[in-house]
């Protein structure tokens, strides 16, 4: 009889030690998927041309649980671009109006420091946006009486005086140069697939469970 006990417990110790290696794999294997997981996507992300910033969003955290329930979840710190990138919309205008596309001349921060759009503008530089209406084609926001370096292809402040000499002749090197460029609204084509590499790593998700429990 005590024999048997002492089986029975040396069995009871083998069965939760062998129970708690398997919940450490669970966990070990869960939490390496969700890591590869937001690994993948960032690399989507830069492989579409979306830049390296927003790779750098996505997080993952691990849930360990009770038994072999552990979770993995992974998320994006800037869930409306990559879900509009991964879904492919149509972006309009606020009540009907213009969207304002900047264009590489324009300067990339406004006067609060964030990113430039016609509200920002720093007009004290560059002088006032002048609207341009081209009937059946983008219509413009214009800067004038500026000039444009020749080695960098930067634009400079605007010209006190305006564009003109006294005489009516334009200045030399002051050029007119648009600024944004004003659409109704803009397709984003799908550049991304979250569903395919999050469904691709959910079936390799046993294997690498089976590598965690043998190390």
């Amino acid at each position: 009889m005590r024999l048997a006990t002492t089986v029975l417990g040396s069995i009871r110790q083998d069965m939760e030690r062998d129970l708690r290696e398997i919940n450490r794999a669970v966990v070990d294997g869960v939490r390496d998927s969700g890591k590869g997981l937001k690994q993948d996507l960032a690399k989507q992300i830069v492989s579409a041309g979306l830049g390296a910033r927003l790779s750098r969003s996505w997080r993952s955290r691990i849930f360990r649980n009770q038994g072999l329930n552990a979770a993995s979840m992974v998320w994006s710190k800037a869930p409306h671009i990559v879900s509009a990138f991964d879904r492919g919309v149509v972006i309009r205008g606020r009540n009907s109006r213009w969207l304002a596309i900047p264009t590489p001349q324009a300067p990339k921060r406004g006067v609060d420091r964030k990113r430039i759009h016609p509200g920002n503008f720093p007009e004290s530089r560059f002088g006032k946006l002048r609207f341009v209406y081209r009937p059946g084609r983008s219509s413009l926001l214009v800067v004038d009486g500026v000039r444009i370096s020749a080695k960098t292809g930067r634009v400079g402040r605007q010209l006190k005086g305006g564009m003109y000499t006294k005489s009516g002749r334009l200045k030399s090197g002051v050029s007119t140069v648009v600024m944004f460029v004003m659409v109704p609204q803009v397709r984003l084509r799908k550049r991304l697939d979250v569903k395919l590499v999050a469904q691709q790593w959910a079936g390799r998700l046993p294997s690498v469970i089976d590598s965690a429990l043998s190390r």
